[in-house]
């Protein structure tokens, strides 16, 4: 009978404990819930200086370029910072970004820092800001557009394929895998490609403040440590965040005081599909540039 008593006390307090695990489980979940949906803004109503970090493939976001409306309608934001961290991205994707980080620059200082990597389109955003700051080893540069298809034709032909397509006219889906790359195509996808260079080149020479020629000549696609971009005048200073507050104060009196208040973008996403989302992003992400249309986009070939 004493046995029996005990088992059964036993499984009272393992049923407490279960319970009592249950309860703290759900309040972290409401807790995680209410901290990622709800309102605990501390900086709301006060003066701050916003931060946006720009990471990994840069492509159009819609909720990004509303986040930046805000932040240029909002009296309380005294600057903009951008912190990049990208090899760049669709051509469209940065030139948007760009438009609407001179959107909020037309009404209060914006201050672009390079971390580890702001190359092709990540610099294109970088010159959306009136002041640039980059590491000394930062890698940056890499002023260029490009298209890249792939012909199979020879390899369908060993598999015994033939793939057969009906156009309205020879240059209708050029460059195409299932057909050879034509002269004539070949020919108009460079006018392309040379005409966004183009674009890009006179957006260096005009935000950087130098002449056509020598902008010319610094976007041939290599790319810059830190160092040899300030020395070529492709960014304005080196360092970090404490440079960056530094040119505030000097050049635009916003005090070190002004609190930074991190600005996440809210995307009405459903979690799961997110999470699952950035993980196949990270394998699929030229995939995703082909529907995007050009991209500006470092990405070494390792072998």
């Amino acid at each position: 009978m004493a046995l029996d008593v005990d088992r059964y006390l036993d499984r009272r307090r393992l049923k407490r404990s279960r319970g009592w695990w249950r309860i703290v489980a759900i309040f972290t979940i409401l807790v995680i819930v209410g901290v990622g949906f709800g309102d605990f803004d501390q900086l709301k109503g006060r003066n701050h200086v916003a931060v946006i970090d720009i990471k990994n493939i840069i492509v159009d976001d819609p909720d990004r370029n509303a986040r930046l409306k805000k932040i240029a309608a909002d009296p309380k934001a005294k600057a903009l910072i951008i912190r990049i961290s990208s090899p760049g991205g669709t051509v469209v994707g940065a030139e948007s970004l760009y438009y609407y980080l001179r959107l909020v620059g037309e009404r209060k200082p914006v201050v672009a820092i390079m971390q580890e990597l702001a190359t092709s389109a990540g610099y294109m955003v970088a010159l959306g800001a009136d002041h640039i700051v980059a590491r000394q080893s930062t890698i940056t540069g890499s002023v260029g557009v490009l298209m890249q298809s792939t012909d199979i034709t020879e390899l369908l032909g060993k598999l015994g394929i033939k793939p057969e397509s009906v156009k309205s006219s020879p240059l209708k889906a050029q460059p195409n895998p299932f057909e050879p790359f034509s002269k004539d195509a070949r020919e108009v996808t460079q006018l392309i490609i040379s005409d966004i260079h183009t674009m890009f080149i006179n957006l260096v020479a005009e935000r950087r403040k130098m002449n056509k020629t020598k902008a010319t000549n610094l976007s041939d696609g290599r790319i810059y440590s830190g160092r040899q971009a300030f020395a070529n005048g492709l960014i304005d200073s080196l360092g970090g965040e404490e440079e960056a507050r530094q040119w505030l104060v000097t050049a635009k009196g916003i005090k070190k005081d002004v609190p930074l208040k991190k600005i996440v973008i809210q995307r009405d996403r459903h979690l799961l599909r997110e999470i699952l989302g950035d993980i196949v992003g990270k394998t699929m992400f030229s995939s995703r540039l082909r529907l995007d249309g050009l991209i500006s986009l470092w990405h070494p070939v390792f072998r």
